[in-house]
């Protein structure tokens, strides 16, 4: 037989292993939901960080409360905290069981519920439901019931109480501790100003124009000092290979001059 409860009502459990399963109707705009545990001493407040069950550590040390993680099933989706309470350690008393949104009001998760099943018996009915309806509509966490001992036993009570501070908010109200650096934006450095720059004198311009080459293969105009190879020199150096120009005599010849005769002369006897 399943309880139905209400707000602050209890229900003993004879259940050893009980699955606690947290669902909701997802769809356009509805976030994601998370669940979570934690296991609370005689104080009422974790005895550690360790005591903290959640999606960044879905299990206990003491391998007694776990998180089975999310599933779709036809009534929308679930995500599953499962507590051995026979073997929880005597020093803790209570286990919140507990809801978030990720930063999102809970206005927008439908059909919120959780349900208690014996987790020893296979496709049994639920132990217990409890349909959450928030407060307010602005809570980002909810406490949505408890495990607590009683006696020899362990009970459940239907609670929904809300924090508009998110997980971390409700988590550290129980003793977790959280790390403020990791939250704060940095600090963008401001834009430092450029130098003032001063203007500089331009080199000086240099030509537009390419100097005349000479053409390979043809006679190249002499410059004064550097005579063309292999053609006759204006300048008075003999060109090599060429009759020479005869200096001029300094008075005239004698018509009755006659070179005398060339090659060995024969004299008859």
């Amino acid at each position: 037989m399943t309880h139905a409860m209400l707000k602050g009502s209890n229900v003993p459990l004879e259940a050893t292993t009980v699955r606690a399963v947290l669902r909701w109707t997802p769809g356009q705009g509805v976030p994601d939901v998370d669940a979570s545990a934690l296991l609370l001493g005689p104080d009422g407040r974790v005895r550690s960080d360790e005591d903290f069950v959640f999606y960044n550590q879905p299990r206990h040390p003491s391998g007694k409360v776990w998180r089975l993680g999310k599933k779709r099933i036809t009534e929308g989706l679930t995500d599953t905290i499962q507590s051995d309470l026979a073997g929880v350690e005597p020093e803790v008393g209570r286990i919140l069981l507990v809801a978030s949104a990720d930063g999102v009001s809970f206005d927008r998760v439908p059909a919120l519920c959780i349900f208690l099943y014996d987790a020893a018996v296979a496709d049994s009915e639920p132990l217990a439901h409890f349909e959450i309806k928030p407060e307010t509509g602005a809570e980002t966490a909810l406490i949505c019931g408890e495990l607590y001992r009683r006696g020899e036993g362990w009970k459940f009570r239907a609670l929904g109480e809300g924090y508009s501070n998110g997980l971390k908010g409700l988590a550290t109200d129980f003793g977790i501790s959280v790390d403020e650096s990791e939250s704060e934006p940095e600090q963008e450095e401001p834009h430092q100003p450029l130098p003032e720059t001063t203007s500089q004198p331009l080199p000086p311009e240099q030509p537009t124009t390419v100097p005349p080459q000479a053409a390979y293969g043809y006679p190249q105009p002499a410059s004064p000092q550097q005579p063309t190879y292999g053609y006759p020199q204006p300048t008075s150096q003999p060109a090599y290979g060429y009759p020479q120009p005869q200096p001029a005599l300094a008075a005239p010849l004698d018509p009755g001059f006659r070179l005398p005769p060339q090659g060995p002369q024969f004299i008859g006897r």
